[in-house]
């Protein structure tokens, strides 16, 4: 269960991701390409020529013009489109609240989203990804994916994670 410190922290996050407005990276489609030594590890931790990003500000400047084409990731702007390198996904969920039956989650770079057929939730190997936009994902940190195992429900056919009308099997 969320405590209410948890609670007023997802509360928080939300209204600021709510001012973000994301950019219109999925029209850019720039004619200048590069590479540039940007690393997601595979906690969600970005990284820049070997060091760790220590303005989140920064980080959050940098998802907000993060794009996926194919299997790979590129920072877009109008004049410019850079590949970096992901891990895994880019993405990390760090909150989970449950309100009457509906899920949300928060990543550690503050994207808000609630578990639903647009932000739908899969299992990778026993791990739990949440769309959070534009074919970008998230992995539940440990402590997120112990509260969301918490919440399973039995069922016939197994055990199943529900928000509002929309459910999840979890692979046994």
């Amino acid at each position: 269960m969320t405590s209410t410190t948890d609670k007023d922290l997802f509360k928080l996050l939300g209204k600021f991701e709510q001012q973000q407005k994301m950019p219109p990276v999925e029209s850019w489609n720039p004619t200048r390409e590069g590479e540039i030594d940007i690393l997601i590890n595979a906690k969600g931790e970005w990284y820049h020529e070997g060091g760790y990003f220590q303005r989140q500000d920064l980080a959050r400047m940098f998802a907000s013009i993060l794009r996926k084409d194919g299997e790979d990731y590129f920072l877009v702007t109008p004049a410019e489109k850079l590949k970096i390198q992901v891990e895994d996904v880019p993405f990390s969920i760090v909150l989970m609240n449950e309100e009457e039956g509906v899920l949300s989650f928060i990543t550690s770079l503050g994207d808000e989203v609630t578990m639903s057929a647009e932000h739908p939730m899969v299992f990778r190997e026993l791990i739990p990804y949440v769309m959070i936009r534009n074919n970008l994902w998230a992995k539940l940190n440990q402590s997120t994916y112990y509260e969301l195992i918490n919440l399973a429900q039995e069922t016939d056919e197994g055990y199943v994670v529900c928000s509002g009308d929309y459910s999840v099997a979890i692979p046994c």
